[in-house]
């Protein structure tokens, strides 16, 4: 009997890498598997979202995704199954980007191409990386700097709350507010992790509202940091126009509350990078040439153009 067991599961790993070494499927459909690091994320449902639209758009394409549970562990098993599976490429957003070392070498032993999503890896797994899709997080920040440094004159006192301490995308973002700063009276006079959480954000500003420091502005790395932010001026009976505010994403929740506390956010696709990704991977298994850091813009979002983002 455990013969027969382990000879059928010999065959149907003969077989998954059989199919992968055709290119995919025996009708000729590409297979791509889609390794997320949350679905209870938020932000990354719309990611999710772009790469579904694209697996709609396309009939050769079949799109395979896992939930990573911010598990970096179990992401790597889940990278295994997809290649065991016959995945011909593999769309990845990272749960840790200092544990890719183990995927990456995966990738590259059973010849499978990679793209990384979202979440830029630091240069010792980039260089082994096929294509990176993501916004360039300096981008951000410095948009929101310019942002702010036009309303308020140049002039204020700024607390700035973080993403998670050593997350690309909120070491930049801040390099980019910080940049903007420079040079100006705009003085950042406190800066907080914040961990992208509405909650703690909303925590760090009332922290900072109840010590006197005397901040008339908060920049935030994200929207669901920022809108905590405005929460918490509301709650204190800080009044709009003694407050500017402002966060990154553009996500539905932000702009319904733009010009209700919030005064600006940074749109980043996340739809786009999920979309492009997805498009990178099929691009590459078709042997197109493609830019290795393939980056999807971040715009301006204000009240004045906020229906444009609905």
């Amino acid at each position: 009997m455990k013969k027969t067991v382990l000879f059928a599961l010999a065959l149907s790993l003969v077989i998954s890498f059989a199919l992968h070494a055709n290119g995919g499927a025996e009708d000729g459909t590409m297979r791509i598997g889609a390794a997320m690091s949350s679905f209870s994320d938020k932000w990354q449902t719309y990611l999710q979202d772009g790469v579904r639209t694209f697996d709609a758009d396309h009939d050769d394409v079949t799109i395979s995704m896992t939930d990573g549970k911010d598990d970096p562990a179990l992401q790597l098993n889940q990278v295994e199954t997809l290649i065991t599976q016959g995945m011909d490429a593999i769309v990845i957003v990272p749960v840790d980007i200092s544990a890719l070392g183990p995927i990456i070498n995966l990738c590259k032993g059973a010849d499978v191409p990679l793209v990384v999503v979202n979440r830029l890896p630091g240069e010792e797994h980039l260089k082994d990386v096929d294509v990176y899709v993501g916004s360039d997080s300096i981008e951000a920040g410095i948009l929101q700097g310019e942002w702010v440094k036009e309303v308020t004159g140049g002039k204020g006192n700024v607390g700035i709350i973080m993403g998670p301490l050593g997350h690309e995308a909120a070491m930049m973002r801040t390099k980019g507010n910080e940049d903007v700063f420079a040079g100006t009276s705009l003085d950042v006079v406190t800066k907080a992790e914040g961990k992208w959480d509405r909650a703690k954000g909303m925590q760090i500003a009332e922290n900072w509202f109840q010590s006197g420091s005397g901040i008339n502005v908060i920049v935030a790395n994200n929207d669901e940091m920022a809108i905590g932010a405005l929460l918490a001026a509301e709650s204190m009976g800080i009044a709009d126009e003694d407050i500017f505010i402002t966060g990154v994403d553009a996500t539905p929740d932000a702009i319904e509350y733009l010009g209700k506390g919030l005064d600006a956010t940074v749109f980043q696709s996340a739809y786009g990078q999920g979309y492009g990704g997805a498009e990178a991977a099929y691009k590459l298994l078709q042997g197109e040439s493609i830019e290795k850091m393939y980056w999807i813009p971040f715009e301006l979002v204000t009240p004045e153009n906020a229906a444009d983002y609905k």
